[in-house]
């Protein structure tokens, strides 16, 4: 569905938050829900463009999950690997000179 949570999952959350907030103040409850998702996601792209723009022209097509340590080594070893492979020439298994 969305956020990785199956419907089965929202199902679950939603009675979850019945029987804890209560039905009254359930509409209430999702509607501050909401506004907060909505301020992190702005603080999460505010966040995103300063870093882009403090780190200057080259940078431009920078993901943040290219700052995750896993994602930047693996990137680094694979161009590396990319780099480093050796041409190697069909070598004859025997000596024609032997013959």
């Amino acid at each position: 569905m969305f956020f990785g949570i199956g419907p089965g999952e929202f199902v679950g959350l939603a009675l979850i938050a019945i029987i804890f907030v209560g039905p009254e103040r359930l509409p209430k409850f999702s509607s501050d829900a909401a506004k907060f998702l909505k301020k992190v996601k702005n603080l999460a792209n505010t966040a995103t463009a300063e870093l882009r723009e403090n780190l200057g022209p080259g940078f431009e097509d920078l993901q943040p999950s290219d700052l995750n340590p896993k994602t930047f080594i693996k990137k680094q070893l694979a161009g590396a690997l990319d780099e480093d492979k050796p041409k190697t020439s069909v070598q004859p298994k025997i000596d024609p000179d032997l013959l």
